[in-house]
Parts: structure tokens; C-alpha cells; sequence
């Protein structure tokens, strides 16, 4: 079942230590067959060196396994509740990557302050809220993707291509498994150039609103000309 899909999912998750978001089984990846209504997920704690596409788990919306011999990622709850929230979705990811992590333990949100920011979205990365007892105490990982959604708001997932879960980490999604690994490596990239730019000046004010407005148009929306034709 979902033989193409689990290998993409396989090769999306494959991406994650080749570019040095993940170490050790951190991080996971998942996307979804919209038309089943089922989700390929990576395996829990399964290192990565070792995986096949076999190894890749298949849940419903309610994260209950279909297919596979594995458990699923401990995270499984959160990704079928951001796909059940935004039906554009078809790729979910998640990682302990340093330079993210830090703003999500810092609890502050990445500024938006260059143009690299801005082909990525036009706002700064949100911070979630943080959980009550209550949600760590009960379904804890329904209770993230909750609080992701609530990040989202109204400006949907285009706008806001990523969420940082306060003292956990950065989620991002996108179209497919491979676009929320870019959109993933994107704002960790974003993350390390505004650590190191509010190093160097503290005062880095946000990046000027005509200018960001052009990169993120020329990648995003109707007018978009960034790349080539299809």
C-alpha cells in the first residue's frame, strides 16, 4: 500500500541528517494520501542509517496504524492534527535543528530580518503558546499540534510555513514531504543568520517592508516568476 509514498516519505526523512537538522533518531517526517485519507510516517526512534522504505508506518487520521510493522514517530498525533486542520497540507516535519531550537527555547520568535527570511514568508516565525498541564498531562502531542494551529491562525499555512513549539523545536510544512524539508532547512538557515545578526547588532531592526514584500511575491502567488516554467 502507498508504495510511491512511503518512498518518498523515506527519502524526505533521509534528508533531514544529510543536511544537519537531525542527530541521532531526532526529527521526523511524514506526508499524507489525501485521497485515502492515510499518512506514511517515519518509525520511532529507528536510526536513520537504517531505514527502508519498509520500516515507514501508515496511519489514519486518528493515527491509528494500518500498515506496518514499526511504531510510529511519538509525534504521529501531531502531524494527523495539523494535516486534519489544513487540508493543503501534504507534508509535515520536525526537528531539533540548533539554531531553531534555540529561539524555540528562548521562547522568541525569529525577526524577520533579510531578504532570505522573506523568500521563505513574509512575518517572523511565530512561537506557539505554551501548553498547560492539563495538555502535557494528557494528549500531549494532539495538544502541540493544537497549539501549532493556533500559531497559524488566519493566515494559513503559505504565510506561516513554520511554528516553533516553545522549549521543543521547529515544525514546518508544505505541499509534499520534499517541500517541508526545504521549507524545514529554510528556516533553519533563517534562524542562524538572526542569532548571528543580533550578535552583531542588537538593534537589527525588521527588514523593510517593500523589500520584503517583493521577495516573498516573486516566490509566492500568482505573480511569482522566481525559477523556471513548468
Amino acid at each position: 500500500m502507498l508504495e510511491a509514498l512511503r518512498d518518498e516519505v523515506l527519502a524526505a526523512n533521509l534528508a533531514l541528517p544529510r543536511h544537519g537538522l537531525v542527530a541521532l533518531t531526532w526529527g521526523n517526517v511524514s506526508g499524507i494520501d489525501r485521497a485515502r485519507g492515510l499518512v506514511v510516517i517515519k518509525p520511532s526512534g529507528l536510526p536513520y542509517e537504517a531505514m527502508g522504505a519498509e520500516d515507514m508506518v501508515v496511519v489514519d487520521l486518528d493515527g491509528e496504524v494500518v500498515e506496518g510493522h514499526r511504531r510510529p514517530s511519538t509525534d504521529t498525533a501531531t502531524h494527523v492534527l495539523l494535516y486534519r486542520a489544513f487540508p493543503e497540507l501534504g507534508g509535515v516535519v520536525h526537528t531539533h535543528s540548533t539554531w531553531a531550537t534555540a529561539f524555540a527555547q528562548a521562547e522568541r520568535e525569529i525577526p524577520i530580518l533579510g531578504t532570505t527570511h522573506a523568500d521563505l514568508c513574509p512575518g517572523p516565525v511565530p512561537v506557539a503558546r505554551h501548553l498547560t498541564e492539563e495538555e502535557v498531562a494528557g494528549e500531549y502531542e494532539a495538544s502541540t499540534g493544537t497549539i501549532l494551529v493556533e500559531a497559524v491562525g488566519d493566515r494559513g499555512t503559505d504565510e506561516v510555513p513554520g511554528v516553533l513549539a516553545p522549549g521543543h523545536g521547529p515544525f514546518a510544512w508544505g505541499a509534499d514531504p520534499a517541500e517541508a524539508v526545504e521549507r524545514a532547512v529554510t528556516l533553519e538557515e533563517v534562524a542562524r543568520m538572526a542569532l548571528l545578526t543580533l550578535v552583531l547588532r542588537p538593534d537589527a531592526g525588521p527588514l523593510a517592508t517593500s523589500v520584503r514584500d517583493k521577495h516573498f511575491r516573486r516566490k509566492h502567488g500568482p505573480g511569482a516568476y522566481y525559477g523556471q516554467a513548468s
